[in-house]
């Protein structure tokens, strides 16, 4: 399946369901970052949540960063995800790898750890960000970030998220929020009869693997609430802003004496973005070009 993400709605707009496969976008990232097992789990789950928490933005540019830093050996992970459905990420030490855990699952909260922080930042594209911290819940992930919604943004949410990885690569990824709009919060019975739906899945990858389309996942939950499908589909992709423009930018700021370093001792520079691990190489003639522009600059500040 294609990677996408589709919105839904329920209950007279009282319930708001977002769902997104990321197969695809996940699996590049295994491939870009050479992740384990466990990591491509971990980042992947969180690639998704982070679709899903930008698809409620509203303004064009609109973006979603999520960092996770645990005491488990995985040593954090940061996602960067936009309302224009393109995310990148990546995890501090990508080649760790854990049992399987007593469910017989790959142990996300044992790499990722229980003690904690959860740190999310929304950017609107003007003024400033809005960001919140919690205190990990389990290291799980969807637990993590179900936890950041009912505390920071006191929204009654149900978050599905799953990633299986095969000997062959990611072959399962993607998630599903649903959401209980404040109108119908307080009607008791239609936040149980939610709780008893999405309490009976036994997660999403399933689903994908049985051969269920987002559209079918949710006409079985919500089928009977009044449920509206919006027809648009939205495109999902792994992608990263870097550049050869910004990486000389930022070699640029290092200034004269380390740029000089840099040709004396490596006769160049090579550089790797953190996000992608797209690699750009710069020649002692690149890094003379750098120091040049520099002493330009400096020379029309000083007049």
């Amino acid at each position: 399946m294609v990677d996408q993400l589709v919105r839904a709605a329920a209950a007279d707009g009282g319930i708001r369901a977002v769902g997104v496969i990321t197969t695809n976008l996940v699996d590049e990232a295994r491939n870009r970052h050479g992740l384990s097992y466990v990591a491509t789990a971990a980042l992947g789950r969180t690639m998704s949540a982070g679709l899903l928490l930008a698809s409620s933005m509203k303004r064009p540019g609109s973006k979603v960063n999520i960092r996770v830093r645990g005491d488990g050996p995985l040593g954090g992970l940061l996602v960067d995800a936009g309302l224009d459905g393109t995310v990148r990420g990546y995890v501090h030490n990508p080649a760790v790898e854990l049992p399987l855990n007593t469910q017989g699952k790959l142990d996300v909260g044992g790499a990722v750890g229980s003690e904690g922080f959860l740190y999310v930042v929304r950017d609107a594209g003007y003024g400033y960000p809005y960001s919140s911290t919690v205190k990990l819940v389990s290291g799980e992930i969807g637990d993590d970030i179900a936890s950041y919604l009912a505390t920071s943004e006191q929204t009654p949410s149900a978050l599905i998220l799953g990633v299986f990885v095969g000997s062959t690569g990611v072959t399962a990824a993607g998630g599903l929020l649903i959401q209980v709009m404040p109108k119908a919060a307080e009607d008791e019975a239609l936040v149980e009869l939610l709780e008893s739906r999405v309490g009976c899945l036994t997660g999403f990858t399933p689903l994908l693997q049985a051969g269920k389309s987002l559209p079918q996942i949710f006409e079985d939950l919500l089928g009977d609430m009044g449920l509206t499908i919006f027809p648009e589909s939205q495109l999902l992709r792994f992608s990263c802003r870097c550049s050869e423009d910004r990486m000389m930018g930022a070699l640029k700021l290092l200034g004269v004496e380390e740029l000089r370093d840099m040709i004396q001792q490596d006769e160049g520079a090579e550089v790797t973005c953190e996000f992608c691990s797209e690699q750009y190489n710069v020649s002692s003639q690149g890094l003379e070009a750098l120091i040049e522009e520099i002493h330009r600059d400096q020379n029309e500040a000083n007049g």
